[in-house]
């Protein structure tokens, strides 16, 4: 007798060839039909291919879409983005986030535009903003370099094919690089992700529209949702502060924001509370710094960004500062919030307080 049991012993070598041909026939016939995959396999047009891929680095596709087709409006070439003020760049990515993603664009479009797309993996890593992940999808998109990826999608369709609980990167990267088809790697690792996001999704696998069934040790579990185990998620912060609007909603004085999350953007003045300390006292500091003026509370809007719950005290004020149109510069959804919800109560729509 065997010291432990067939299932202790994990699931049985998978038979890379007919899977590698059960995902691909599949991917042929249903592949989602995105704009940044025009063109050749493995030869995506590559300033398409990676607006995208930076793009959907914390967005959704469904979302992405709208965004994609903006920024490639506004810069349809990597020397039109690399001839552009950052202020400019800066408000056509507006509403997508994680905005050192566009910083880093526009600084790695600047080099590219003077040395050409990068020619291999290690070219594309040396990019600003272009980790890993990006570096291997766009040199197996554009390069047909036998690079595999390893995101979200991907983890989570290797970890259910195994019936892995808790893969880690490393895991799910060797099983990636075992899988890859070398024949076709742009497409295999459109295939996975693809999978990931259609029918492999988190909470109601689609099985039963699965090509790669018949090899899932998860589904053969009969709980195929439970692989991986969900990942413990960062406790929300409570965040509040201060915000001074100087003027009006649409011409009011802002100011450029400094850190990695909203580096770069332009918005309301605004003061961190401390613990323990009310809204007024963080009012007071603010004004000081500016020379201005207190006024009346205005309102609060409530954001979330970045396991981080914000909840923004807008006062009226006074200062003799200049003032810029609103509508033109790059803000942060906070900010648009709280315009919006200033440009309500001064048209009268709510009473001030």
């Amino acid at each position: 007798m065997t010291a432990f049991s067939e299932a202790e012993a994990g699931p049985a070598p998978l038979p890379v060839p007919a899977l590698r041909a059960a995902l691909l026939a599949w991917f042929d016939r249903a592949g989602r039909d995105l704009p940044w995959r025009r063109g050749p396999e493995g030869g995506r047009d590559p300033y398409r291919a990676w607006v995208a891929e930076v793009l959907l680095q914390q967005t959704q596709v469904a979302r992405g879409l709208g965004y994609y087709d903006r920024f490639l409006t506004a810069f349809p070439t990597v020397q039109a983005l690399a001839a552009a003020p950052i202020d400019d760049v800066l408000k056509a990515w507006e509403g997508c986030g994680y905005y050192a993603r566009a910083r880093n664009l526009h600084r790695a479009a600047g080099l590219v535009a003077a040395q050409g797309f990068p020619t291999t993996y290690a070219g594309w890593l040396a990019l600003p903003g272009v980790g890993p992940y990006t570096a291997a999808a766009l040199s197996s998109f554009t390069l047909n370099a036998p690079c595999a990826v390893n995101d979200g999608n991907v983890r989570r369709v290797l970890a259910r094919l195994r019936a892995q609980a808790v893969p880690t990167p490393a895991w799910v990267q060797a099983q990636a690089d075992t899988l890859l088809d070398p024949a076709r790697p742009g497409a295999w690792n459109e295939a996975v992700m693809d999978l990931g996001a259609t029918v492999c999704i988190p909470k109601a696998p689609r099985c039963a529209q699965c090509p790669v069934s018949a090899w899932c040790a998860a589904r053969a579990t009969g709980q195929p949702a439970a692989y991986p185990a969900p990942k413990v998620r960062a406790a929300v912060q409570e965040v509040q502060a201060a915000a001074l609007l100087i003027g009006d909603a649409a011409h009011a004085y802002l100011e450029r924001r400094e850190g990695a999350l909203l580096g770069g953007l332009m918005g309301l003045p605004t003061e961190a509370l401390r613990p323990g300390e009310a809204a007024t006292s963080a009012l007071v500091r603010l004004c000081d710094r500016l020379g201005a003026q207190p006024g009346h509370l205005l309102g609060q809007v409530r954001h979330g960004m970045t396991h981080r719950q914000v909840t923004l005290h807008v006062y009226a004020a006074q200062a003799e500062l200049p003032r810029q149109d609103t509508g033109r510069a790059a803000l942060s959804r906070l900010d648009q919030k709280a315009l919006a919800l200033v440009g309500s109560r001064q048209a009268g729509l709510f009473p001030v307080e």
